[in-house]
């Protein structure tokens, strides 16, 4: 971590976080920033993990976590108060650096305003420009002075349209050991040390869970009918997904009942000797885990057929372990994963790929070695955290202001 001079006067940093993850990615950028400006004020949209670091939160973070187009649009004449709001607020602060954190549809309009009236603006967390449209990466450097990115491969793109980006390495790969504890994962979750185990994570949305939950369900139960002794653990992310899950595993007592536990997904996926999962942020934390995985997804047949109309997707891969093994170049047309999407997502095909995963012990291994090779391209820096190298990005935007 570079010695950076504490400036003469307490700079004023704010930064605006719209969801959860963004909550916990705000608070230990504050953490670090801490470290190098001891009295800096720290102000604009945060949650509960930020505000215990002493940011000054001016809005309710929940005033930002909306999903879906119709909520968004039930909402729209309050987030363009509070978007008004924010932006007089901010320009009357003068802050010394706005940092947004993801939430690109209200975050990107806000900086681009704020660096137009002369303010310093970085846009931590990327899009998936990879995957959709790189040429939103021209929209994103007119917002943003700088970009933080999570993956490896994404300064490449910015660059080619002349886009100061930095990559900081990812938060979720300082909260996975490089060598999984399965031992104690069965332990704490009171799953024997000698049983096969599948883990099944059908989304972490009541909407996601509805379309693919009963699919996910029934493979699992028909992996168990070959392979004896199986236990198969379903963790739920929340009461309402819960609830949810239970009325597709039902209440059966034997051992080959999917077993629903209430959060400790993380520990599911340790203790697994497969995991069976949508498509979605936790097939980056099953391959943190090291845990073999079979990957399944399903949109609206409308859906599918306009983004493939469109030419939206730039990729012939979807789960992030195969997206990053070809951008670490481990061969442009490797799959670590087995991904069964659209027509292939049915029962036979998820079951297939899931007990070929547990009848082949080579395969797993060598899929397990090439995580530990991810993981390690993942952490940016072996002497740091993500939240230091952010820091970093961002106490050399104030030093740049100050010089």
């Amino acid at each position: 971590m570079p010695d950076i001079e504490v400036i003469r006067r307490a700079p004023t940093i704010a930064i605006i976080a719209g969801e959860d993850s963004g909550d916990q990615l705000g608070a230990d950028l504050i953490t670090a920033l801490r470290r190098r400006y001891p009295e800096a004020h720290f102000v604009g949209i945060g949650g509960a993990r930020m505000q215990a670091t002493g940011f000054d939160s001016w809005y309710d973070i929940k005033e930002l976590s909306l999903f879906g187009f119709a909520e968004v649009v039930s909402h729209l004449p309050r987030l363009l108060k509070l978007r008004r709001e924010l932006l007089a607020r901010l320009v009357a602060a003068k802050p010394d650096v706005v940092v947004g954190i993801d939430a690109p549809d209200f975050n990107l309009g806000v900086e681009k305003r704020l660096r137009e009236a002369g303010i310093r603006t970085v846009h931590y967390v990327s899009p998936s420009v990879w995957a959709w449209r790189e040429k939103r990466a021209e929209k994103i450097g007119r917002s943003a002075d700088r970009v933080l990115c999570l993956f490896p491969m994404e300064p490449a793109i910015y660059a080619r349209h002349g886009i100061d980006a930095r990559f900081v390495g990812h938060p979720l790969a300082d909260r996975f050991a490089l060598v999984s504890d399965r031992i104690g994962a069965r332990d704490f979750l009171g799953i024997p040390q000698n049983v096969p185990v599948l883990a099944v994570l059908p989304g972490s949305r009541g909407s996601e869970i509805k379309q693919l939950g009963s699919a996910f369900i029934q493979t699992a139960r028909k992996v168990a009918a070959q392979l004896p002794g199986l236990r198969i653990i379903v963790p739920a992310a929340n009461e309402r997904v819960h609830a949810t899950l239970r009325e597709l595993v039902g209440n059966g007592e034997d051992e080959s009942t999917p077993q629903l536990i209430d959060g400790h997904a993380h520990e599911a996926m340790l203790a697994a000797d497969v995991v069976l999962l949508a498509s979605g942020t936790a097939t980056l934390e099953a391959m943190l885990a090291k845990r073999p995985m079979v990957v399944g997804y399903r949109v609206s047949p409308v859906s599918y057929r306009i983004a493939k109309a469109l030419n939206m997707l730039k990729t012939d891969v979807y789960s992030l372990p195969n997206i990053l093994a070809r951008a670490s170049g481990m061969g442009d047309d490797v799959v670590l994963v087995p991904e069964l999407m659209q027509d292939d997502f049915t029962v036979d095909k998820l079951a297939e790929a899931t007990l070929s995963l547990f009848h082949d012990s080579e395969r797993r291994g060598a899929i397990v070695a090439a995580f530990e090779q991810l993981h390690l391209a993942l952490r940016g820096d072996l002497e740091g955290h993500a939240g230091d190298l952010a820091a970093d990005a961002v106490a050399e935007m104030i030093e740049a202001h100050h010089g």
